[in-house]
Order: C-alpha cells, then structure tokens, then sequence
C-alpha cells in the first residue's frame, strides 16, 4: 500500500531509472515494515522544474501510505535524501517530501479496500 512518487530535473537513463525503482522498492518497505508485494514506485523526469529561482538538480517526492507514523516519515526523508544525493547528486536541500497517511478504508485494492 505504500505509494512512492518521485518527481525530477535530473537526466536519468534507462538504466538509472531502473535501479533507482528497484532501490527505492527496497528502500520503503525497509523504513515502514510494509511487504515489498505492497509498494508501488513512479519516477518521472520533468526539465520545467524551479525550485529556489533555480533548475538546479531537485526532487519532490509523494509518499503516501497506511498506517505512516511520524518517525517512519522522518526516517524515510533521511532514507531517501541519501539516496537521491548519492544516486543522482541533488543537494538534500533541494528535495521535498510530502508524506501522507491514508486511512485504510480510503485505500483500494483488489476490488475493495484495506479497510
């Protein structure tokens, strides 16, 4: 159930992509004890992106899920700003994370919801 949506100006390949979706869907389920089987990952790449007056390197992110407590949403950020400035350069200064904690009755899956 956790959802993870990663918004950029960063150039990523093919390649990149890739390894950034697999990490990113071992990254999440490491930070909020949810099953991999569970979480969904979307990167995309947008160039019309300013952030600070800037089109320097950035990122914002979604993150939304049942059950996401406030640690779980701070050590996500840590998580997840090391990644991205490792992987892709950005300043961890120039990342947003909006973080969302959905009721389980407002999650639907398989024909039904969580709830």
């Amino acid at each position: 159930m956790p959802f993870l949506k990663l918004n950029t100006n960063s150039v990523l390949d093919t390649e990149l992509k890739s390894k950034l979706l697999g990490e990113l869907s071992q990254l999440v389920p490491k930070e909020t004890g949810k099953p991999e089987r569970y979480v969904m990952i979307s990167i995309e790449q947008n160039d019309a992106m300013l952030f600070a007056g800037s089109t320097a390197p950035l990122a914002y992110l979604e993150c939304k899920s049942i059950g996401l407590s406030s640690s779980q949403a701070k050590n996500l950020s840590a998580s997840i700003c090391q990644l991205l400035n490792t992987r892709l350069s950005i300043p961890q200064d120039r990342i947003y994370i909006e973080f969302s904690n959905c009721p389980a009755d407002f999650w639907g899956w398989n024909g039904s919801t969580f709830g």
